[in-house]
C-alpha cells in the first residue's frame, strides 16, 4: 500500500517536472539554426529538444539494422548468431515435444513408438544423455535386448550417465540369470553411488547368494551408514552373516575361527536360535559349559526351540535320564506352559521311563484337533510304555501320519519349508527370511495317506470291532493330510541319547 502511494507520487512529480521544463523551453527566446541542402532551418528550444530525441531514435534504429545485417552475413557463414539461435529454439522445441511424446509412449507400453520418438528427439536435441535413456528403456520394453545393451554402453561413456548405464546392464544380467556378472556390476554401481538403496539391496542379495559373507557384511555396513537400514535390523542381519561365516568355517574344520565367529553372531543377536546353538557348542568345545548354559537360557527366554534343547543336552552328553531331567529345569522353568517346553518334558520323562509324568507334561497337546505329529508320536510312545494294546498305539500313529508337522523353518517371502535354518531361502533365494513358525495346513487331501498307513503302522489280521474296544481306545483318523510325519522307531528310546528331536 505504501509502495503504491510512493510510486504514484513519483509519477506525479515526474509529470510536473517535465511540464515545468517544457514551459521554460517555450518561454526561452532564441533557438537552433540548421542548414541542410542550401536551406536554413531555425528551430525553437522545444523543437530542438524534440529533434534531438528523434535523431537518437534514428541512430539507434540504424545501428540495429546494421547489426541485423552483420548477423545475417555471419549466419550465412555458419557462425552462431541471433538468427541461428532463433532457428535453434524452434528445433529445440520440436525435440522436447518428441521427447515428451516418447516418454508418454513408454508409459503407455508402446515400446516401438517410444524408440521412434527418441530417435526423432535425438535428431533435434543432440543430447544423448536424455534420448539414450529413453531409447534403452523403450528397447527393453520392445524386447530388443541388443539395442538396449548398445544404448546402455553409450550411457556408460558419459560421466553424468555412467551410473544409469551400469544399472541398466545390471538389470539385464539379472534377467538373464548371470549373477556373477551382475554382482560385479552392482559393486561398480555402488562405487559410483554408495548411498543408492536399491543397488545396495541387490548387491547384498547377490553376495548372500554367492556366499560372499565378508562382502555382504561390508554392504550391510554401508546401508547402515547411509541411513537406509534401522539399527535393530542391521544387528540381526549382521548376526546372520556372522553365523553363516561360522557355519562355513566349521565345514572347513577350522574350529578356533568357527568358535569366535559363532560367539560373535550370538553376541550380535542373542535371540537368533542357530547362532545361540552354535555359540553354545563353541563354548563347550572351549571347556566353558557355564557360558554355554547362559547363552541357551537367554535364547530359550526369547523363543523355546528344539535346537536349543539339543545344544543344552550336548553340554553333558553322558548323564543319566534322571540327572538330565534335573539339569533341564534350567530351561523348563522359564516358559512352563509353552508347547515346546511341554513336549521337551514329555520326551525327557519317556527316556526316564516315567510315563505317567510324561502324560501329565504333554497335557492336552495330543488331544486337540490341531495336534501335530510330534505330540501324537510321543503319545503313542507313552501308550506303549504303559502297556497299551497295539491297536491303541497304531491309532495314535495313524493320527500322526495325517497330522501337521508343527513349527518349521518357513520363508516369510515364498512360504517354502526348510528342514534346517539357512541364511538364504532355497526356493526364492531371499536373504534372512526364514522364521520358526507353523505353516498353514494344506487343504489338498493326500492320496498316499490311507494307502501308506498299513506299511507304516502295520496291519492286524483280525482288527477288533469298535464295540470291543474301550471308548478311550477308539481314535478317529482324519482324512486330510499335510505331509507324512516321521515314523518312530520300534525300539524304546535310548537313554544315552539327548531326548530331543
Amino acid at each position: 500500500m505504501l509502495w503504491s502511494l510512493i510510486k504514484i507520487l513519483f509519477f506525479v512529480a515526474l509529470v510536473a517536472v517535465l511540464t515545468y521544463g517544457a514551459g521554460l523551453l517555450m518561454e526561452t527566446t532564441g533557438g537552433v539554426r540548421v542548414t541542410f541542402a542550401g536551406t536554413e532551418y531555425t528551430l525553437g528550444p522545444l523543437q530542438s529538444v524534440i529533434a534531438a530525441l528523434l535523431l537518437l531514435v534514428t541512430v539507434w534504429l540504424v545501428l540495429k539494422l546494421l547489426s541485423l545485417a552483420v548477423a545475417f552475413l555471419r549466419f550465412l557463414n555458419g557462425d552462431e548468431t541471433a538468427v541461428s539461435r532463433y532457428f535453434d529454439r524452434g528445433r529445440e522445441a520440436r525435440g522436447y515435444k518428441a521427447l515428451a511424446d516418447g516418454m508418454m509412449a513408454l508409459a503407455s507400453g508402446e515400446g516401438r513408438l517410444a524408440m521412434s520418438k527418441a530417435a526423432k528427439a535425438e535428431r533435434y536435441l543432440r543430447k544423448p544423455e536424455l534420448t539414450n535413456l529413453l531409447t534403452a528403456q523403450a528397447a527393453e520394453m520392445a524386447g530388443d535386448t541388443r539395442k538396449a545393451t548398445e544404448t546402455y554402453k553409450k550411457l556408460i561413456t558419459n560421466d553424468s550417465t555412467r551410473f544409469v548405464g551400469v544399472r541398466g546392464i545390471l538389470k539385464q544380467k539379472l534377467a538373464e540369470g548371470d549373477r556373477e556378472t551382475a554382482r560385479k556390476l552392482a559393486e561398480k554401481a555402488i562405487a559410483l553411488k554408495p548411498k543408492h538403496e536399491e543397488t545396495q539391496d541387490v548387491l547384498l542379495k547377490l553376495q548372500a547368494q554367492a556366499r560372499d559373507w565378508a562382502g555382504a557384511r561390508s554392504t550391510l555396513g554401508a546401508k547402515l551408514k547411509s541411513g537406509s537400514l534401522p539399527r535393530d535390523v542391521y544387528s540381526r542381519r549382521e548376526a546372520v552373516l556372522a553365523l553363516s561365516e561360522a557355519r562355513e568355517v566349521i565345514e572347513d574344520d577350522v574350529s578356533l575361527e568357527a568358535r569366535e565367529k559363532a560367539i560373535t553372531a550370538n553376541r550380535l543377536s542373542p535371540d537368533l536360535v542357530p547362532a545361540a546353538a552354535l555359540a553354545a557348542r563353541s563354548y563347550v568345545a572351549k571347556g566353558k559349559p557355564r557360558n554355554a548354559t547362559r547363552i541357551l537360557r537367554k535364547a530359550w527366554e526369547a523363543q523355546p526351540h528344539p535346537d536349543l534343547a539339543a545344544a543344552f543336552a550336548a553340554i553333558v552328553p553322558d548323564e543319566t535320564p534322571q540327572e538330565r531331567l534335573k539339569r533341564f529345569q534350567t530351561l523348563t522353568k522359564i516358559h512352563p506352559d509353552h508347547p515346546e517346553t511341554r513336549l521337551l518334558l514329555a520326551e525327557l520323562n519317556i527316556v526316564a521311563e516315567d510315563f505317567p509324568e510324561a502324560r501329565r507334561a504333554l497335557g492336552e497337546l495330543a488331544q486337540s484337533e490341531a495336534a501335530d505329529a510330534r505330540a501324537l508320536t510321543l503319545m503313542a510312545a507313552i501308550e506303549r510304555g504303559e502297556g497299551a494294546s497295539d491297536n491303541v498305539i497304531k491309532g495314535w500313529l495313524a493320527r500322526a501320519l495325517n497330522a501337521p508337522r508343527g513349527p518349521q523353518w518357513v520363508c516369510d517371502n515364498c512360504h517354502h519349508r526348510h528342514g534346517e535354518w539357512q541364511p538364504v531361502c532355497d526356493n526364492c533365494e531371499s536373504f534372512d527370511t526364514l522364521s520358526w513358525t507353523t505353516p498353514p495346513r494344506a487343504e489338498i487331501t493326500s492320496a498316499t495317506g490311507a494307502h501308506m498307513l498299513p506299511l507304516i503302522v502295520g496291519a492286524t489280521d483280525e482288527p477288533p470291532a469298535a464295540a470291543d474296544l474301550p471308548e478311550s481306545d477308539i481314535i478317529d483318523v482324519p482324512t486330510e493330510s499335510e505331509e507324512p510325519a516321521p515314523q518312530p522307531a520300534d525300539e524304546s528310546p535310548d537313554p544315552s541319547k539327548p531326548a530331543v528331536n
